[in-house]
């Protein structure tokens, strides 16, 4: 447990824990990129040069909702 607080209902003590990307030749989690989405030639998204961030996750064991926080670079 932490001192993280619901945003929804209060809850004191968030579960933390993490977004899964089991996608094709993924690295098993996932992370944010900073800039809106700009897509490619081949449809995925343009990620060079730019900057990427872990994401931690933090759920409310009272009414389920996910927090979601952008921490250190990657």
């Amino acid at each position: 447990m932490n001192s993280h607080t619901c945003t929804q209902c209060s809850t004191v003590g968030l579960v933390e824990g993490f977004v899964e990307d089991a996608g094709q030749n993924s690295r098993g989690y996932a992370r944010w990129i900073e800039g809106a989405l700009e897509r490619g030639i081949l449809g995925g998204a343009k990620r060079m040069g730019r900057r990427r961030r872990q994401i931690e996750a933090f759920r409310c064991p009272k009414c389920g909702h996910l927090e979601l926080f952008a921490t250190g670079e990657v």
